[in-house]
């Protein structure tokens, strides 16, 4: 069964971006795009205002494009290969891609990540740990990349991880799925709507 202690519990969004969601965003305007991911805010409002109503934290995770000289921004030689048509401008700091879709917001904490964990050399364990908290709800995506390598550093931290597994997604179904039960080891696995029952118990 599923408890929780509201002010210490945070609904951690991963990655939720107009870059990667919105139409005119980077991955929109190149014509990426994932029928399951696109639908994830509205499946994860009803559970982001359950969380606010019981007093718990909205923490949202923001990829990151550093610009360099110039303006062209640091991108990993894995992620040019994947993603050659990101460019200036994408995931700027402080940009409209960068900033989590107006749908969710707002979000009590923000963090900016370069890499697939939000806590690689970031501020994140820090600002969890000033808040209190130590239950984390994990939606967003993609559930193979940074929410599962942000969900197994939550763990070694030691903090409880919940993962929601209708409330993340992937490129692939079978991505998705493969990844939930590989972290099912190190989570607890629960829909958006368990959670919500939960916390409004």
């Amino acid at each position: 069964m599923l408890n929780f202690a509201p002010d210490r519990t945070a609904l951690v969004l991963v990655d939720l971006q107009n870059d990667f969601l919105h139409p005119e965003g980077a991955y929109g305007r190149a014509g990426q795009s994932s029928a399951a991911i696109a639908a994830l805010p509205a499946r994860l409002l009803p559970l982001a205002e359950a969380v606010r109503r019981a007093g718990g934290w909205i923490v949202s995770t923001h990829f990151t494009l550093i610009p360099g000289k110039g303006g062209a921004p640091f991108i990993s030689e894995h992620l040019q290969k994947l993603r050659p048509f990101l460019g200036p401008g994408d995931f700027a700091p402080g940009s409209f891609g960068q900033a989590l879709i107006d749908a969710l917001q707002p979000a009590d904490i923000m963090i900016e990540k370069i890499a697939f964990s939000a806590f690689y050399q970031s501020r994140m364990e820090w600002a969890l740990r000033r808040a209190g908290l130590d239950t984390l709800i994990f939606g967003g995506i993609v559930t193979n990349g940074g929410v599962a390598s942000t969900l197994r550093d939550a763990h070694v931290r030691d903090f409880r991880g919940v993962l929601l597994s209708d409330g993340c997604a992937a490129f692939s179904a079978e991505a998705h799925a493969s990844s939930i039960a590989s972290l099912s080891t190190i989570a607890e696995v629960a829909t958006c709507d368990e959670v919500a029952a939960a916390l409004s118990s």
